[in-house]
């Protein structure tokens, strides 16, 4: 069950890829302000990268059923807000609690498959994780177009809110079997409420139905003479400067006291907050701030004509302050995010490293090959070339299956090695494609390689880390696992961008001036060609600075994994030999 969850929201990250024009203009966005829809993107990725170790840290202590759910909470949560959006403020909020949710769900699902299985068997359930997630890529932009197609963009997240609920009840439900393996102490099973919280569900119901109003402002009631003056702003024109958003907002508030101080709340809210201090709220928050400045220095760039967005140098030096204040922080603190010595063994911080290359060149592969389709035979047309990247996607999770069962004999040094030289040659292969070599069968050679490759190498990655960590630090470990692969396709993307960008514009110089190849005419299907080529070049070297970073990754597995074995031992057995 936790594995369709992280299918479903890892959907939830391509979903928007058709729906972004559409989403604009519900906010009020002109679709030819396309950079103003950044936030919608970098929204999302912010939520799920930046608070990824904050929540892996949770699942450690308080337990990985009690995560899932609340994450699926708030993954249902920001779907609702994403919904009723109705400027970019409260569309980009709604994605954020998206991405915190969606991406919660990864570390904890993780580390429950460390609990739940011995290091030796571990190999193929971690596999169907990565491949569930994979299918969940492949499956987003089809859901999307499907639900395009009969409705709006608000019907994608309306579903999206009634997926996440039933995850989360349907997780709860099984909660009593699964807290044996999840970490949760028996006094913390005995404090939940045995009866309904009648005042706290009415105080929940309140509050949705007032914020509903303020979202949707419903012209009935907004055209009555009594309840119309319910909607006049104090002052300019905001929503919640009202009477209506000041009784949201009140009754928000009786909500969390209740939950405060009543003796069994609906939410535990001060255990909550004891957990959140306990795992270091203020260094979650340091690494937040040092994560969300890498973010937004490469995720709001436009990567055709810039690395950094215009304000991404003041970003990078904000993150590098608050890496710095990060680093201080844990030397100091008593209970630190990361635990002293927690990644200290060579496998488990190689697994970050390796991590951070693996997502550098995948990226390459998410981007740029359906570039290279628009480049060449679908000009025109964005769908077809969405879907050549699918024979790439569908072969990843077929991989990854193939890398758990394989570590169960192999080393995962030699198997993820194996995986990414495999996910090279798949780009070599891709840089001797031409105009029309994606209307050819040659061209899956390339994508099904490099899609196998890949899926090779994302289960012995995580196992190796695994193996390598205590217990009781496997959620903020895989975490930082999650991170450092976002990290590295942020990065990735903007460095192999930059290189193929300087091929392309040396093989602009030697195309001929539009006038003395047309003679005049308004199109020239010569000079179109001669720019597509251009445009070949340019893609042919994302592909082989891409295919340099998975050998770079190969060669870290097999030095960093050097003598790494998950079979026939113990995690005990494998840790007392480092």
């Amino acid at each position: 069950m936790a594995a369709v969850a992280v299918a479903f929201a890892a959907a939830d990250t391509y979903v928007v890829v058709l729906a972004l024009p559409d989403m604009m203009t519900g906010v009020g966005v002109p679709i030819d302000q396309l950079q103003r829809a950044a936030p919608i993107v970098s929204g999302f990725l912010l939520g799920y990268v930046a608070m990824l170790p904050l929540i892996g840290r949770i699942a450690d202590l308080r337990g990985r059923v009690p995560v899932l759910v609340m994450s699926l909470v708030l993954f249902a949560l920001g779907s609702l807000i994403t919904t009723l959006a109705y400027d970019m403020p409260s569309i980009v909020g709604g994605r954020f609690l998206q991405g915190v949710g969606g991406g919660g769900l990864v570390p904890a699902t993780l580390a429950l498959v460390a609990d739940l299985y011995p290091v030796d068997r571990r190999g193929i359930p971690l596999g169907v994780v990565s491949a569930v997630q994979e299918i969940g890529s492949v499956l987003g932009p089809l859901f999307g177009a499907a639900v395009l197609a009969v409705s709006d963009w608000r019907a994608i997240f309306a579903i999206n809110l009634a997926v996440g609920l039933v995850l989360a009840a349907a997780i709860r439900a099984l909660a009593p079997r699964a807290s044996a393996s999840t970490g949760e102490e028996p006094e913390q099973r005995a404090s939940r409420p045995r009866v309904p919280d009648l005042v706290g569900v009415l105080l929940l119901l309140a509050t949705f139905a007032a914020g509903a109003i303020v979202f949707l402002r419903p012209s009935g009631l907004m055209r009555d003479l009594t309840w119309g003056q319910l909607f006049i702003p104090y002052a300019g024109d905001g929503r919640w400067l009202t009477p209506i958003g000041t009784i949201t907002v009140a009754v928000l508030v009786l909500l969390l006291a209740w939950c405060w101080f009543a003796p069994r709340p609906l939410l535990d809210l001060r255990g909550w907050v004891r957990v959140l201090v306990e795992a270091d709220l203020v260094g979650a928050l340091l690494l937040a701030l040092a994560l969300g400045g890498v973010i937004l220095a490469f995720a709001t760039a436009d990567p055709k004509i810039e690395v950094f967005s215009p304000r991404g140098r003041w970003y990078l030096l904000g993150a590098v302050v608050a890496a710095a204040a990060f680093a201080w922080h844990v030397r100091r603190a008593a209970n630190p995010l990361v635990p002293r010595g927690a990644l200290r063994r060579t496998p488990a911080w190689g697994a970050l490293l390796v991590s951070f290359f693996v997502g550098a060149a995948l990226i390459a592969a998410l981007i740029d090959i359906p570039l290279f389709a628009r480049t060449t035979v679908y000009p025109d047309d964005q769908l077809p070339a969405a879907l050549v990247l699918v024979r790439f996607l569908l072969a990843l999770p077929v991989g990854a299956v193939a890398g758990g069962y394989l570590i169960r004999f192999l080393s995962p040094g030699v198997v993820t090695a194996v995986g990414m030289l495999m996910a090279a040659a798949g780009f070599v292969l891709m840089t001797r494609w031409g105009l029309t070599t994606l209307e050819e069968p040659i061209a899956n050679v390339a994508l099904v390689v490099g899609g196998l490759g890949f899926g090779l190498a994302l289960a012995p990655v995580n196992a190796a880390l695994l193996a390598f960590t205590d217990d009781d630090v496997h959620g903020v470990a895989t975490a930082f696992v999650v991170v450092s692969r976002m990290v590295g396709m942020l990065i990735g993307i903007s460095a192999l961008t930059t290189i193929g960008l300087r091929r392309y514009y040396a093989e602009q110089k030697v195309v001929p001036p539009v006038q003395e190849v047309c003679d005049g005419r308004s199109r020239c299907k010569e000079f179109s060609d001669l720019l597509r080529v251009a445009g070949i070049a340019q893609e042919h070297a994302v592909f082989w600075g891409a295919a340099g970073c998975a050998v770079v990754a190969a060669v870290l597995a097999l030095v960093l994994f050097r003598g790494v074995r998950v079979d026939r031992v113990s995690t005990r057995e494998v840790i007392s030999t480092h």
